[in-house]
């Protein structure tokens, strides 16, 4: 029988999917980053596209999911 001290409560392949889901938020903020502008007189509608507004918040909050399933995820 094993000792319940000595083990760690997140499993490796949990550790790998939260590594992950670190990467995909990493990928959701980089979509989410650009669109400036050198004259601040200018606007700039680039930053009421596609990506930004839907594309970059999804990618972001799917990374939070696959990291709270790698802590949630139960022992083999």
């Amino acid at each position: 029988m094993e000792d319940k001290r000595d083990s760690l409560a997140i499993t490796r392949k949990g550790v790998i999917m939260m590594i992950i889901g670190v990467l995909v938020m990493a990928l959701g903020f980089v979509l989410l980053s650009g669109g400036g502008v050198k004259d601040p007189q200018v606007f700039n509608w680039s930053m009421f596209d596609f990506r930004r507004l839907v594309l970059a918040p999804v990618v972001i909050v799917a990374g939070i999911v696959v990291v709270a399933l790698g802590i949630m995820r139960k022992k083999d």
